[in-house]
């Protein structure tokens, strides 16, 4: 009897202390709320920069080569001579050329004086042919055509008088425009020309310096941000500490297949000649979308093994949002993904925020 009461008290003893986790379960507060600093999702066009590598190339430049051939005769221009446009660089000497064009001159003066004596011929025709019966009218139509025909001779030679007269010109090289000559490869008494495959270098190279172009290559993501009159400033190693401007003046329009950029141009004015072609450039390019987008604090915007991605509250609860970044400029940056303009993020979020939690 005694053993069926111990029993019973032990049973009761533990139905009690059941009860009562129960109650401490059932009456378990919430959780509390957790506070983050919270931001807004604007819309604005954003602006940022960029630094890429350039080269800096001349203006115009071009290689001189002969047009025919002939013998050096002078050189007047070295390596580093400043010309201008029009000024003779260097001449050459042909004697069969000019021989032929010589021959080609007499040749033409002499059909062009036979054209003038039938043209006075026909003249002095037509007056005296006002008397009637004086000349047949055979005659004069004779010497019309006699006329026609020596002056389309004399059209003819003068078309070979004056190619021949070009020929000659080709003699002597002239700068195409101001410029320096930056390499010079003839001396005197040497046998130059289009057909001779004894050297394929040009004779001089001109490249105009006081005007350069600095050539940039913009990668893809960049390439539809870029105003076509923007500043732009670089920088060369060889002039530590000094800046150099430049203003964007031609965009190519089309991307590199093999490298996905796009070249663009900038005028830069060297009038004190401290930049040479051939050079590398630092640039400082800005870069700014045609159309708003939506910008975040940066610290709102969390990259983790997950992804990149923004938490925004709604209802008082985090989620997820996936974004992919655009530009950065201060503390803002730009995003794209499922946003709206006045959604709310956590600033300073961490890959700690689960799905879900209460925010306040």
């Amino acid at each position: 009897m005694m053993k069926k009461y111990s029993v019973f008290i032990i049973a009761i003893v533990v139905f009690s202390a059941c009860h009562q986790q129960d109650d401490k379960q059932t009456n378990k507060p919430a959780p509390a709320a957790k506070q983050w600093e919270l931001g807004e999702v604007v819309a604005k066009p954003l602006s940022s920069v960029i630094n890429l590598p350039g080269e800096i190339k001349p203006f115009e430049i071009v290689q001189l080569y002969p047009k025919v051939n002939g013998f050096v005769k002078d050189v007047l221009v070295d390596r580093g001579s400043v010309v201008h446009k029009g000024q003779v660089l260097l001449r050459l000497e042909a004697p069969e050329i000019e021989q032929q064009y010589f021959a080609a001159k007499s040749k033409w003066l002499q059909v062009y004086s036979m054209f003038l004596a039938s043209k006075d011929s026909y003249e002095r025709l037509v007056v005296t042919s006002h008397t009637p019966g004086t000349v047949p009218a055979h005659d004069l139509e004779m010497a019309r055509t006699k006329m026609m025909a020596d002056s389309a001779m004399a059209e003819g030679e003068m078309a070979n008088y004056r190619g021949l007269e070009a020929t000659k010109n080709y003699l002597t090289v002239q700068a195409p425009f101001d410029g320096v000559i930056t390499e010079r490869n003839v001396h005197p008494g040497a046998l130059v020309g289009p057909n001779l495959k004894t050297d394929d270098k040009p004779m001089l190279v001109l490249e105009e310096e006081a005007k350069l172009r600095l050539v940039v290559n913009i990668p893809e993501v960049f390439s539809n941000q870029l105003d076509g009159r923007s500043v732009i400033t670089f920088k060369v190693s060889t002039l530590p500490g000094q800046v150099f401007t430049g203003t964007i003046s031609r965009l190519s329009g089309s991307l590199n297949t093999r490298f996905r950029s796009e070249a663009v141009e900038a005028d830069v004015n060297n009038a004190r000649r401290l930049l040479k072609p051939g050079m590398y450039a630092e640039v400082i390019l800005p870069v700014a979308r045609t159309l708003p987008s939506m910008v975040v604090p940066s610290s709102a915007v969390v990259t983790s093994t997950e992804g990149k991605y923004v938490i925004c509250v709604v209802h008082g609860k985090s989620g997820r949002v996936n974004v992919l970044e655009g530009n950065s400029r201060n503390d803002s940056t730009e995003v794209f993904g499922d946003l709206h303009t006045g959604d709310k993020v956590i600033l300073h979020a961490t890959d700690e925020i689960k799905e879900g939690e209460i925010i306040k």
